[in-house]
């Protein structure tokens, strides 16, 4: 493991890989959409020509050949290589996308280029176990992994449980990422360098020790997330109050929104 390795795969505009640099770790990114890559790329730049930062433009793929990535027009961050993910995005949120054809890489040979990282940070639309699978290949694990957890169904997210578990992940939190916005970088740093910064909307935030709230058991973040699964079945897009006009129009005035949530895991 390189402990000044972080692998960001899911870079979008670099608002997280940034923060990364910063802080004063190397890092591979990884980004499928052509126009985002490059235009994160140009913004990143000197980062690249120093030899901080590399930025591949990829999607995470079962077999290295081309795949067909869904670009989402009205939601640039939640492009993706699964059809039904994308589909879900039409019929739940009314969003549009076009297909393209992208490279695609299987993540065990990203790895094994560029090393494990300290810290693998994965949101891939609807791919991100593909990641957390190809560990399988290794002995050696990164130090921390965040993911986006699945909204699928209650057997989905167990199963991403599961097999960090299985990886020997033995520590979780599950963070709440519409809170993201009120962290703040603790002083004295205790990952990389202390840097006064302000997420933006969509960030992935603080990482490894650095995250807010204590690190749990398997059966106690799955207690969580019970609590959560149950928030998303009253209030979420598909919920019991969304499906009810007054309900729908009620949840609008107070601002109550679908919560999202990252799970994060330290061996």
């Amino acid at each position: 493991m390189n402990r000044n390795l972080i692998i960001d795969v899911g870079v979008h505009t670099g608002q997280d890989t940034e923060f990364y640099l910063k802080k004063g770790f190397r890092v591979v990114g990884i980004e499928a959409h052509p126009d985002i890559y490059e235009s994160t790329k140009n913004r990143l730049n000197s980062y690249i020509e120093n030899g901080q930062l590399t930025l591949l433009n990829i999607a995470v793929s079962p077999k290295d050949e081309p795949v067909t990535f869904y670009a989402n027009l009205d939601r640039s961050f939640w492009g993706t290589t699964s059809v039904d993910w994308a589909r879900k995005g039409e019929s739940s949120f009314g969003t549009r996308s076009i297909e393209m054809t992208v490279e695609g890489r299987r993540f065990e040979n990203i790895l094994e280029k560029f090393g494990i990282p300290y810290y693998l940070k994965v949101d891939i639309e609807g791919a991100d176990i593909l990641c957390i699978k190809a560990l399988r290949q290794f002995h050696t694990k990164p130090q921390f992994i965040s993911i986006e957890s699945t909204k699928a169904s209650w057997s989905a997210l167990l199963e991403e449980i599961a097999l960090l578990k299985e990886l020997g992940y033995q520590k979780f939190k599950a963070i709440n990422q519409a809170k993201v916005l009120k962290q703040v970088c603790p002083s004295p740093a205790r990952e990389g360098e202390y840097i006064a910064h302000e997420f933006e909307f969509g960030a992935s935030g603080l990482f490894g020790e650095e995250t807010p709230d204590i690190w749990l058991s398997e059966s106690e973040v799955i207690k969580v997330y019970k609590r959560i699964f149950l928030n998303y079945k009253l209030f979420g897009i598909n919920g019991i109050f969304y499906q009810i006009s007054v309900g729908k129009m009620l949840l609008d005035i107070f601002g109550i929104k679908e919560p999202w949530y990252d799970t994060h895991a330290s061996l």
